[in-house]
């Protein structure tokens, strides 16, 4: 069976391809002419050039294709106006439904967020049932919501098959961007203090959030959402089995909203000097406090589910973003990586050759 995946280089799609051809689908991915392909160059997939911004490129690559994975988005809070944001999630889907339905695609498989179900200021643990205040929301944020509501409203007016996944923190490797789920893992690594702060998340494998689009593919219920997660944690936690995991201190510092704010201000100022992505930025800083965390129930019983552990996630995060370009010799040299980094690394040269 043909599939395609819109914004197959990203750190999910990149993975998708993998998990895709290792359960026998054939792949057509689809990028754009300006794309890093780094992260799927050694795949056998079928390349496609096109963007979900212009229409008349996705006719032909969704022709044929049975499940239509929409994977293609901006997750940043640095370097694009709210206004991109918004018009790449809303046009973009947008664009691949119409395109889908004309090419009778059997069923469309989008990737929103988890995001679109709010978080708390308390360790209340958040479902498929739950809305965000979208009054306090970033941009970002914001545009996962919009996108995923046009995406029901206009599959319901268009009769068309849709399901959709809402992946939670997802860590992993095959990232050529540094995305901000794994730029978590650098930025503490490069934080000479090794500051924690209030709040928490829920750290999920790339790989299980791969395998997760795929079953809600196979099994999903049309017009559904389903939370694809693992462990939700308080970030003091993840911070020290980020530690533990390479050999580090801490956390040291415990900051608090004020704080994380006003380093999120000059991590932005030497950047725009530098020229540089910053490690943490004031978007960021707002959701100090809040804990993202999430029930994946719904996916496990409905659709078989079964992620491992968080702490597995990010070794194997680890293992693959020290030996890239995103740690530099310097820091590399300051840590020393614990037996599940290598165990973690040993498997992901072995699924490379």
């Amino acid at each position: 069976m043909m599939v395609l995946v819109t914004g197959a280089n990203g750190l999910i799609g990149a993975n998708l391809c993998r998990v895709l051809l290792k359960q026998g689908y054939e792949v057509r991915a689809l990028v754009r002419k300006s794309s890093d392909l780094s992260a799927i160059q050694d795949l056998r997939v079928e390349i496609v050039y096109g963007d979900v911004l212009q229409p008349e490129t996705l006719f032909a690559a969704i022709a044929g294709c049975e499940f239509i994975f929409h994977v293609a988005s901006v997750f940043s809070y640095w370097g694009i106006t709210d206004t991109e944001l918004e018009k790449t999630a809303v046009e973009g889907v947008t664009n691949i439904l119409v395109a889908s339905k004309t090419a009778n695609a059997r069923r469309v498989i989008l990737t929103s967020s988890s995001v679109v179900f709010g978080c708390s200021t308390h360790t209340l643990v958040r479902s498929e049932t739950d809305s965000p205040d979208e009054s306090g929301s970033p941009a970002y944020c914001l545009s996962k919501l919009h996108q995923e509501r046009t995406a029901l409203k206009l599959a319901n007016e268009l009769d068309l098959d849709l399901v959709v996944v809402n992946p939670c923190m997802t860590v992993g490797p095959h990232d050529t961007k540094l995305s901000p789920s794994n730029g978590i893992i650098i930025a503490y690594l490069s934080d000479p203090f090794r500051t924690t702060f209030p709040g928490g998340c829920n750290i999920v494998s790339v790989e299980d959030v791969a395998k997760g689009h795929i079953l809600a593919a196979e099994k999903g219920r049309r017009g559904e959402r389903y939370l694809l997660g693992s462990e939700n944690l308080e970030w003091s936690l993840i911070h020290r089995t980020i530690g533990e995991l390479c050999g580090v201190s801490g956390p040291q510092l415990y900051a608090n909203h004020t704080v994380s704010f006003l380093a999120a201000t000059a991590h932005e100022m030497w950047a725009q000097f530098t020229g540089t992505r910053p490690t943490t930025t004031r978007e960021q800083a707002k959701m100090v406090g809040q804990f993202y965390w999430y029930s994946h129930a719904k996916a496990q019983s409905e659709l078989g589910y079964a992620p491992g552990s968080a702490r597995a996630a990010l070794a194997t995060a680890i293992a693959s973003l020290v030996s890239s370009r995103h740690v530099s010799v310097p820091l590399r040299q300051t840590l020393s990586l614990g037996r599940e980094v290598y165990d973690a690394r040993a498997t992901l040269l072995k699924e490379k050759r």
